[in-house]
């Protein structure tokens, strides 16, 4: 199957988890290097305080650097995360959005150092922000990626 950047952000509208944390892809753009996401208030993502369940705010966020580095870099390589930390800044008190970004210079970084089967561990930062552009949270998350031995 063909799989585009429409058809992906439909499938994740649609994703179980992200109906149940109320997360919403709002974009994935045609180059596979961006994209954009919200997630309404809602009385189903709500913590104790009235705010932003942290658990929602970070899985909003958590596998779209893996998404889309996998189809920038193709299948043959492998691509994971290795590990993440969350800084929770502000309450979230209304709708969150982030904004997922690559460079097709940082991709062909990483492609280089994993071409000779080396891990290669980038590190990307993902700001959360309100609907007024305050800083909500900050995601920090490292890849693995290596490229996959010939068969």
């Amino acid at each position: 199957m063909n799989l585009t950047p429409r058809l992906l952000r439909f499938a994740l509208n649609l994703y179980g988890p992200y109906l149940g944390a109320g997360v919403r892809v709002r974009r994935i753009s045609a180059d596979w290097l961006e994209m954009d996401l919200a997630m309404k208030l809602r009385w189903y993502n709500r913590n104790a305080m009235g705010t932003q369940f942290g658990g929602s705010l970070y899985s909003m966020v958590d596998p779209h650097f893996v998404l889309l580095l996998m189809r920038r870099l193709g299948p043959e390589y492998a691509v994971w995360d290795k590990e993440a930390r969350i800084e929770f800044l502000l309450p979230g008190r209304g709708e969150v959005h982030a904004a997922i970004r690559m460079t097709e210079e940082r991709v062909e970084a990483i492609r280089q150092q994993a071409e000779d089967g080396q891990r290669c561990l980038p590190e990307f930062v993902i700001e959360i922000t309100d609907q007024g552009g305050q800083l909500v949270a900050r995601v920090h998350k490292t890849l693995h990626v290596r490229r996959k031995p010939n068969i």
